[in-house]
């Protein structure tokens, strides 16, 4: 049996992911299920370096980056577990994906990703992004996990 976390704060992220600034985008995680479920979050800021350009007079982050930010909280419900203490998990297809409302500076995203299947060293996910309990963004991501033991 599989226990449930409460969450874990940035540093317990960066344990799990090898994501480092400017390209770590999960600020905290407040529901963990190792290798089933987590629920992250982004706190979105003015301050984002990716807003100097998107857009400088309206800035939205940008929806590659929304996708980054669910692939990273899929990322922590998959490294999480035991079995792949070590690994790596990269993001190798997007399907289904949707944006339904912009995030923009002051947004706190929360980010839930549910492992749907896994088969080998490739994984299955589902994540769903929301501001204000209003669903902003969906997708379907695979992972392929490399490392010691998974033939990377």
């Amino acid at each position: 049996m599989v226990e449930t976390q409460c969450g874990l704060d940035v540093r317990q992220v960066q344990a799990l992911l090898a994501h480092r600034f400017p390209f770590l985008l999960v600020d905290k995680v407040t529901e963990l299920d190792p290798g089933r479920r987590a629920v992250g979050v982004k706190c979105v800021t003015v301050n984002e370096w990716f807003f100097q350009g998107h857009f400088p007079n309206e800035p939205i982050m940008p929806g590659v980056l929304i996708l980054e930010c669910m692939a990273q909280v899929g990322g922590i419900a998959i490294l999480s577990h035991p079995d792949h203490k070590g690994l790596t998990g990269y993001l190798v297809g997007i399907d289904k994906a949707r944006f339904r409302q912009p995030v923009v500076p002051g947004d706190q995203m929360v980010v839930c990703a549910e492992v749907t299947a896994i088969r080998t060293n490739i994984c299955f996910v589902k994540a769903e992004a929301f501001v204000n309990d209003r669903l902003v963004a969906e997708a379907q991501l695979t992972m392929a996990l490399r490392g010691s033991g998974c033939g990377g």
